[in-house]
């Protein structure tokens, strides 16, 4: 049986509809997710996903991305996230926008997302305490530089933040 929290918005035929988030990966349905970039200045906050992720494990992300529950406002989903993926209290993300994607992601999944993107203003003292389940590291670099590092090893970060960074950058760093 499907635990709730596993449960994702997705779309099928036209409908709004919880399904199983495995299911919606595996048969690559379009469905809700949650992004969010936190940055300090003009770096960011990117986490390399834990190596028992069921997909893209050890790939470096954007701060958090995940799914929200079916019943779960996107905000919340984002602060939920950040608080159990990075230890990560007391921030304000602000959405950014709404992009759509669609990318393999390896394992015969696809990821279909419509993603509400948030960033959040980090302090200087930011405490990042990240889930060894979710993060196995996490880093801040400037931007400049990780479009660098992109260009010259794309398949050292995820499909999604390599679509962000081409297609969405200006939306998503404009502050």
């Amino acid at each position: 049986m499907t635990a709730p929290s596993d449960l994702v918005p997705a779309w099928i035929e036209g409908r709004l509809v919880p399904i199983d988030k495995l299911a919606a990966h595996l048969e690559g349905r379009r469905h809700k997710a949650v992004s969010v970039f936190v940055m300090d200045g003009d770096t960011v906050l990117i986490q390399r996903r834990a190596l028992g992720k069921y997909h893209t494990p050890g790939l470096w992300a954007n701060t958090c991305c995940t799914h929200p529950h079916w019943d779960e406002a996107p905000k919340d989903c984002a602060v939920r996230r950040l608080r159990e993926e990075l230890g990560i209290e007391g921030l304000t993300p602000v959405f950014a926008g709404q992009v759509e994607y669609r990318a393999d992601v390896g394992g015969g999944m696809t990821e279909h997302e419509v993603v509400d993107i948030f960033t959040a203003r980090a302090p200087h003292d930011l405490t990042v305490a990240p889930n060894p389940s979710e993060v196995m590291e996490v880093r801040w670099i400037a931007l400049t530089e990780l479009m660098d590092e992109v260009e010259a090893a794309p398949d050292r970060f995820t499909p999604w933040l390599r679509i962000y960074l081409a297609d969405h950058r200006a939306r998503i760093f404009a502050a």
